[in-house]
């Protein structure tokens, strides 16, 4: 018999920020494996009567392999649900990899992530035109996890872009220290994001030379997310998207022409042409 494993993304907590189709498959499955520590028991509440529910907060990829098995030997569908987006810090590929020897079917459905979902509860747009457009999402290297050499917060930093920083929160202090060496300001605007979209969440902004501070005074040190970079700015945007502009002229739309004269003479940076 064959059965099949389907990694998804539970999103950041609340449970109707889960995808429809993530929703669905843990609706069918027959075993669902989640995490207690990290997703709302709200997310797994739809299980089928008869599911089996495993909480795999305390467990290992060994403790997790009879329950594959199973699903293997009797042909059953396995939920396996994961915080955010699977795909971000989720520990899937070993899990391919011990699927695919014991010859399960496998796919993935992706999640909202705590970087999206923190900039949608604070009201910001990470790509502002002229300002970022682009997203480092990383976390602070010289923890547990080994990082590749090349891959710093002090290097990334130095491109000026929006970052979101995981997995950094009880290293704080380092964390402020290393954005600051990298080159941004001290007065780059920062989110802070506990526990997002949870019953307890926690949404606070700052100065990037107040970031340790301000996670030492309301002891964030776990399940936080720091977003960083000059888009993040409260207030009214300086510069505009072309895509909307009345003399941007795209497959769509045509130009007016006294805007369009105005778009020239304005220049063209940081023109927006995917068609949304």
């Amino acid at each position: 018999m064959s059965g099949k494993v389907v990694f998804v993304g539970a999103g950041p907590g609340a449970a109707d920020l889960i995808t429809v189709r993530g929703a669905r498959i843990i609706a069918e499955a027959d075993i669902v494996i989640w995490a207690s520590s990290l997703v709302q028991p709200g997310i797994v509440a739809g299980a089928k009567p008869g599911a089996e529910l495993v909480d795999s907060a305390s467990a290992s990829l060994e403790d997790i392999e009879p329950h594959y098995r199973r699903a293997r030997d009797e042909g059953l569908l396995v939920a396996r649900v994961h915080t955010g987006d699977p795909a971000i810090y989720g520990a899937t590929a070993e899990q391919r990899d011990l699927i695919r020897t014991l010859g399960l079917e496998f796919e993935s459905v992706p999640g909202v992530s705590a970087f999206s979902a923190a900039a949608a509860r604070m009201e910001v747009e990470i790509t502002v035109p002229e300002v970022s457009q682009s997203l480092i999402l990383t976390r602070l290297e010289g923890g547990r996890t080994p990082m590749p050499p090349r891959e710093t917060v002090r290097g990334f930093a130095a491109h000026g872009a929006t970052m979101a920083l995981y997995l950094s929160a009880a290293r704080n202090k380092v964390l402020q220290e290393e954005l600051l060496a990298g080159g941004y300001p001290p007065d780059t605007p920062c989110i802070i994001g506990h526990q997002v979209t949870w019953p307890d969440e926690l949404m606070l902004r700052c100065e990037l030379a107040d970031l340790s501070a301000t996670m030492r005074e309301h002891k964030l040190w776990k399940h936080t997310v720091v977003l960083v970079g000059p888009a993040l700015a409260e207030g009214p945007i300086a510069t505009r998207s072309h895509l909307y502009h009345p003399g941007f002229r795209h497959e769509y739309r045509a130009a007016e022409p006294d805007a369009q004269a105005d778009l020239r003479s304005h220049g063209t940076r940081g023109v927006t042409e995917e068609i949304r």
